[in-house]
């Protein structure tokens, strides 16, 4: 779709932008697969101290030239490159080819391909694929979101009610999560890696995941988009929507929940 940026997105245009980000998004979790059967794999840190394998290279190399031929004038924000975040326009693409790093590492299948659309600071669309589940969740603004597995396509939608179950991250935990926890009512916790713990939100298997640390846009944009299409919110602890602008690629703590404020706004770290 060469030329100019449109000044607006209709439904049409989203939905087919979707059924690209979706193909590129499996092309990319297949590279991922091939690389995890070899065996272990090198890993090198980055100056973060964070982990970066071949796996996460191969993947933003798919991503980046399949976005780019969906639209050659949307900028590609990746974790693995390096760009000015204060030049962005006010559409473009941001991704985390490889969401979990350490998960892959681990063998344990909690790693996702992230892939979102910005549109003035907020997503309008997303999609989170975990190719060693085999699963992809998607969902563009008033298009619908979906959870596609091996049984087939399913519209997904983020529930309050039953039994309280929390998502909680594997490997990012600490004092701050359990103090928030001791404040909630009786609840299942679920401990998962990457942004499979906001589609648990999305798909209703979860009501909240707090993440009371640090993360970057790409971890959270994809599925961001995915729970409000689902009908759920994610919020900084101050009840903002979490946004993404500005010339850091840091989040603030946030809440990612379907659940009215008052339910989680008495842990200490919310008031």
């Amino acid at each position: 779709m060469p030329g100019a940026a449109p000044d607006d997105i209709d439904q049409a245009h989203l939905a087919a932008l979707l059924d690209g980000a979706r193909a590129a998004a499996l092309r990319a979790g297949d590279a991922i697969l091939a690389i995890a059967r070899e065996g272990p794999c090198e890993v090198h840190s980055k100056t973060d101290a964070s982990p970066l394998t071949r796996a996460d290279l191969a993947a933003d190399a798919i991503l980046t030239e399949a976005l780019h031929a969906l639209e050659p004038h949307m900028p590609v924000v990746s974790e693995e490159t390096t760009c000015d975040l204060t030049a962005l326009p006010r559409r473009f693409w941001l991704v985390d080819p490889l969401d979990g790093t350490r998960e892959f590492i681990a063998g344990n299948g909690e790693y996702t391909v992230n892939i979102a659309l910005i549109e003035d600071g907020l997503p309008v669309l997303g999609v989170v694929h975990a190719p060693a589940r085999g699963v992809t969740y998607s969902a563009a603004r008033g298009v619908g979101a979906w959870r596609t597995d091996a049984k087939g396509t399913c519209a997904i939608s983020a529930c309050a009610d039953g039994p309280l179950v929390v998502a909680a991250s594997r490997s990012h935990s600490g004092p701050s999560l359990a103090s928030f926890l001791r404040t909630l009512p009786p609840h299942t916790l679920v401990e998962l890696g990457s942004s499979l713990k906001l589609c648990l939100v999305a798909d209703g298997s979860a009501q909240l995941y707090p993440r009371l640390g640090p993360t970057c846009w790409w971890d959270t944009a994809a599925a961001h988009a995915i729970v409000l299409e689902a009908g759920a919110q994610l919020l900084t602890l101050a009840g903002e929507p979490l946004r993404y602008g500005g010339d850091s690629p840091l989040n603030p703590s946030f809440v990612c929940t379907s659940l009215p404020r008052p339910i989680w706004t008495a842990a200490p770290d919310c008031a």
